[in-house]
């Protein structure tokens, strides 16, 4: 057989994955449902792992926040 009269699979389509900080389901600033959303994991896992960020004096972790808040653009 030649290799021109193998059928080669579908491709699938790949979809763009956005990081967007959604209306729905935020607690505050919808910063962890938006990481949860964008990495496909539970947003609790998410927002336990913020609240770890800020037992080592609280300003590692509300630095990140604020950061990730004003740089991840919100839902239209």
């Amino acid at each position: 057989m030649s290799s021109s009269s193998k059928k080669s699979a579908p491709k699938a389509k790949k979809t763009i994955k956005k990081l967007i900080r959604p209306l729905e389901g935020r607690k505050v600033a919808g910063v962890a449902v938006g990481l949860a959303n964008y990495f496909e994991v539970d947003v609790t896992l998410i927002r336990v792992l913020m609240v770890l960020t800020f037992i080592p004096g609280g300003a590692p972790g509300l630095f990140i926040y604020l950061l990730c808040w004003l740089l991840i653009p919100t839902e239209e």
